[in-house]
């Protein structure tokens, strides 16, 4: 199995009550606790921007792996990433990631992204970028779903369109888009009876209630309208004679979001009671799971691109009944794990004014993502009908619960997923290898700046200028040198200089008799002449060394 580095930020792997859970910090948090557990390696290799960054990963290796070793690499050593041989970033955004790895060659190591939502802006300008970019077949985009996968595709096929008419472009080359799912921990969500119990009498629920549970962000614009679901429930209260009982266990963003979701389900379900539970905090999340009969989801929002609850709920043991949207499709089994509730979408050709105001920033991303939300229709009828068929059969409830519940135990575990991922990066390092040798690449926007701007100068430093001391005795020029590296305007140049000793030595030789710069420089090892040679500029700056007129 092959291994990468992975670039760590706090905030695409941390879940605290504090912050506004998105589902890509969830996921985030998931998959480092799972890599940490499950990778292959013998060691990590971490890349972080800032190096404040890093203790945050060494406290999660010390809980999940303390035995391993720890390799810390930052962007001034993002060279060493030819040892892993493979970058891992939580993000779709790889295209800045490739620019910044030609300096050592296209192939000096692969890259690997994942999707979280494709929807914003800035993700689909990302992908797009890719096919100017200078990403390889050896990269890699992971879709979590083959929804997903879809969209990328289509974004990508698009792209291709508008070089072709725009560039007469013919050939581009693709990352690889591998399919791989989110994983989970499924024995957190393994509860005893005694639990289920318990949490059921802590909620002052009926001993006959049948208990609903959403579990996610409460958005009606950004995660699930919830109509279709309060509709659907009220229809099975209407025709049960146990109480019906909804657990809404997550968050709203704001009191103007609470109330809408009240004032919804005042009018659509009066029937059913509603218990709300803070889904930020774990001691909530596992009294909702234990205490539920059915889970539901009907998302309708092209933010989403996984769905990790599913999966969640059928690791807890509950039959699920969600929307046929996106990669609810992919882990759920219709009939076997619980219910595939059809959806319906306009048309293509239909929704360019909404793309255009979001475009024009008319609409933010929210009201984007809302706008498209509010024209999908989840179907309410079969909803209701696949919900009074669970509750009022805790036959079928029992065994399409042990059907997910074993589906997401051996299929969705991050004890099986991470090893997909490994495989991926061991297939991108054999193609990256029968590329051969890798040499430095151009970065277009950011060239050497003596080639971009060699039009400012005067004089261009040549090998075969003639060179000599300002001063008639060395030692003057050593002390010189000494005094003006302490000042702060000349101090902040010297990371990108010669060792003093160097320096010093550069004076002493050239205080018998003036030479060029190439007899100059030719004294030290060929590997520093580069360096040395582009000083004599800074000697020049300080009017320690100047051209000798002959």
């Amino acid at each position: 199995m092959s291994v990468a580095a992975l670039y760590y930020q706090p905030d695409a792997f941390e879940v605290t009550p504090q912050k506004n859970i998105m589902g890509r910090h969830a996921a985030g948090a998931s998959f480092l606790r799972g890599f940490l557990r499950y990778s292959s390696s013998d060691v990590f290799w971490v890349l972080t921007e800032k190096a404040v960054d890093m203790p945050a990963f060494l406290r999660h290796a010390q809980q999940w792996r303390p035995q391993l070793p720890v390799h810390h690499l930052h962007q001034g050593s993002l060279g060493q990433l030819k040892q892993p041989g493979c970058l891992f970033y939580p993000s779709p955004s790889l295209g800045h990631l490739a620019w910044q790895r030609t300096a050592y060659g296209h192939n000096a190591w692969s890259l690997c992204g994942i999707t979280h939502t494709t929807a914003s802006a800035g993700a689909m300008d990302d992908i797009t970028d890719y096919l100017t970019a200078p990403l390889q077949p050896w990269d890699a985009l992971i879709c979590t779903s083959q929804a997903v996968k879809s969209h990328v595709e289509q974004m990508l096929y698009a792209q291709q369109d508008y070089l072709r008419q725009r560039l007469r472009c013919q050939d581009f080359i693709w990352p690889q888009l591998p399919v791989i799912p989110l994983g989970i921990h499924s024995q957190d969500f393994v509860f005893t009876s005694e639990q289920k119990q318990q949490a059921r009498q802590q909620l002052q629920l009926a001993p006959d209630s049948i208990v609903v549970l959403y579990m996610g962000r409460l958005s009606f614009h950004a995660k699930a309208h919830p109509l279709a679901m309060y509709q659907a429930l009220q229809r099975v209260a209407e025709q049960i004679n146990v109480p019906l009982v909804l657990i809404e266990c997550g968050w709203h963003a704001n009191q103007a979001i609470a109330d809408a979701f009240r004032q919804a389900a005042q009018l659509a379900c009066p029937a059913v009671r509603i218990e709300q539970l803070d889904g930020r905090q774990p001691e909530q999340r596992n009294l909702a799971w234990a205490a539920a009969d059915i889970f539901c989801s009907l998302s309708d929002n092209i933010q989403e691109t996984f769905g990790i609850t599913p999966l969640e709920a059928m690791a807890a043991g509950l039959p699920v009944v969600v929307s046929d949207w996106d990669g609810y499709r992919d882990t759920v089994r219709d009939g076997v794990d619980g219910f595939l509730i059809s959806t319906t979408l306009p048309p293509a050709g239909l929704g360019r004014n909404i793309a255009l105001r979001h475009a024009l920033s008319l609409d933010s991303y929210d009201r984007y993502c809302g706008l498209v939300s509010s024209l999908v229709a989840v179907d309410v009828a079969a909803a209701s009908e696949a919900l009074l068929l669970l509750a009022t059969q805790p036959e079928l409830r029992q065994m399409m619960g042990a059907a997910g519940q074993q589906r997401a135990q051996q299929q969705y575990d991050w004890q099986q997923i991470i090893p997909r991922y490994q495989q991926l990066w061991a297939t991108q390092a054999e193609r990256r290898h029968a590329a051969g040798e890798a040499k430095p690449a151009t970065w277009p926007a950011r060239l050497d700046p003596f080639q971009a701007f060699r039009a400012y100068p005067s004089t261009i430093l040549h090998p075969d200028h003639v060179l000599r001391l300002v001063d008639r005795d060395v030692e003057q020029s050593k002390q010189r040198l000494q005094h003006y590296r302490q000042l702060a305007m000349v101090e902040v140049a010297i990371p990108i200089l010669p060792t003093e000793a160097e320096l010093e030595d550069l004076l002493t030789s050239l205080a018998a008799a003036p030479l060029t710069a190439r007899q100059w420089i030719s004294r030290f090892p060929a590997t520093r002449q580069k360096l040395l040679f582009r000083s004599i500029v800074w000697l020049y700056k300080l009017n320690l060394v100047c051209r000798h007129k002959i």
